[in-house]
């Protein structure tokens, strides 16, 4: 097959070659961008006069069709064509003919491979940000139906202080609200326009790159040319908040695997969202939790991947920058699949109060709560601590727990004791003793919950801003 850019060569490309440096098998997914782009500089070209009205139309109509075309499943893409950009270009010139080979003008696929992932990335934003406000809001709910179970908080994985269950579900809603945070600094490095830059410095054509940014929808233009076209910042920004994204999720997997299991018994997922063994007709196993936590290694290794690949590459483009897009695309389906299935985990998921109330009813997680009533009496608090910590060896070697002791026991331990000792280290004392801002009391909790509605909310007005800017091309 005759190459656009064959003109200097003898010789054919060898079909390894073609197979190896072709990205169309991954980068075909761009078609909507390509042919917006192309849209828009087509229409650019005839204002300025470099091509004709008539070929501008031509140009436009054929576009239209091969989207169309592509949409309907009719367009076969050919690796001998490379990549998305050269297969619609000459699909086009086959249907329209000269005026096909006229919209390449004053253009390098440098900038149109640069413009049309700045665009992908624009609405790869918008749909990131629908993710994370429903797993927000699912995280909300779940507090909320849950609001009165206390559960052990941990440190080392060693049972250290109860907390509100809800509490633990508002952390990880904090975690994505900051996830979310990410996107606005994605968002505005993927909403600056390359096209113009040509290969790496610019063009001999009057261009106008105003117009065509203004038809694209973008805020600003690159400054410098070579910058432009080699700039891949924004993809290493999503890349880095994949990662962080992922690492939230695999954090929450991991603690529903945990709590799901036998030993823990906090937790019940629902059916559909877990698989049995193929011999042991018992199990129930945490198949998604899992797939999530094993998922999140290949994502950060797309970002580790990028930055290798970018650390050694001089001025502008080199071939190792197709490198960008598989890892990308593959965060993206990647993220989607996570956020969307976690958040719909959390919902169906059965939370196992009583069992969360009998397993701190067994331990020492009231014993800082015990130190803290002495020190509120006037012991300082490294001598509470330290009169807490007899007092807990005393009951391991007795075999029961500071809520099985009377009153006189306590007396015995320190004299300080008084007969609301009892009453001030129940479980639910702990939780509602608990009331400086971030605490786990109830009102806290609850006003963390409401922080996170209102926060949601700023969000969703955010992302149809965004939405409003990054498919504005879509009607091109």
């Amino acid at each position: 097959m005759a190459k656009l850019w064959g003109g200097r060569f003898t010789k054919g490309t060898d079909k390894a070659v073609e197979d190896f440096t072709s990205s169309i098998a991954f980068d075909a997914r761009m078609y909507p961008e390509d042919i917006a782009g192309s849209k828009a500089h087509a229409k650019m070209l005839a204002k300025q006069g470099i091509i004709s009205d008539d070929d501008c139309n031509a140009i436009v109509e054929g576009l239209t069709t091969i989207k169309q075309q592509i949409e309907a499943g009719e367009f076969e893409f050919s690796i001998g064509l490379e990549d998305i950009h050269m297969n619609v270009e000459k699909r086009l010139t086959d249907a329209i003919g000269e005026a096909g080979g006229r919209l390449h003008t004053g253009r390098s696929r440098n900038d149109q491979c640069a413009v049309d992932l700045h665009m992908y990335v624009r609405k790869s934003v918008v749909h990131m940000g629908e993710l994370l406000v429903d797993i927000q809001k699912a995280l909300v709910e779940v507090a909320e139906k849950y609001k009165d179970i206390i559960m052990p908080g941990y440190t080392h994985l060693q049972r250290a202080q109860p907390v509100l269950f809800g509490h633990h579900m508002m952390a990880y809603c904090s975690m994505f609200q900051r996830d979310f945070d990410h996107l606005g600094l994605i968002f505005k490095h993927a909403d600056v326009m390359p096209l113009g830059a040509g290969a790496l410095a610019g063009t001999t054509y009057p261009i106008d790159q105003s117009y065509t940014q203004e038809l694209l929808g973008f805020s600003k233009i690159y400054e410098n040319s070579m910058d432009a076209v080699s700039d891949r910042d924004y993809i290493l920004e999503f890349l880095h908040f994949g990662a962080t994204v992922m690492m939230h999720l695999s954090r929450m997997s991991e603690e529903l695997i945990l709590w799901s299991s036998t030993e823990f018994g906090f937790i019940e997922l629902d059916d559909a969202h877990c698989t049995g063994s193929s011999i042991m007709p018992q199990k129930k196993n945490p198949d998604v939790c899992e797939l999530v936590r094993g998922k999140t290694g290949r994502i950060y290794g797309h970002l580790q991947g990028l930055l290798t690949t970018m650390k050694g590459l001089p001025l502008t483009y080199n071939k190792d920058m197709q490198e960008d897009k598989e890892g990308i695309f593959d965060t993206i389906d990647t993220l989607h699949f996570a956020l969307s299935i976690t958040a719909a985990m959390l919902r169906k998921m059965t939370v196992k109060g009583a069992r969360m109330h009998a397993v701190l009813a067994s331990d020492f997680s009231n014993a800082t709560d015990m130190a803290d009533y002495l020190a509120k009496k006037g012991v300082p608090f490294r001598e509470a601590h330290a009169i807490v910590g007899a007092a807990v060896q005393h009951c391991i070697q007795n075999r029961c727990v500071l809520l099985d002791l009377t009153v006189e026991d306590f007396k015995k331990i320190s004299p300080v004791f008084e007969d609301d000792i009892l009453e001030a280290i129940t479980i639910e004392a702990c939780i509602k003793g608990r009331k400086n801002y971030s605490g786990t009391a109830p009102e806290c909790v609850a006003r963390q919950q409401q922080v996170a509605k209102t926060i949601i909310a700023e969000e969703e007005k955010q992302i149809e801003t965004w939405h409003t800017i990054a498919f504005a091309v879509d009607s091109l």
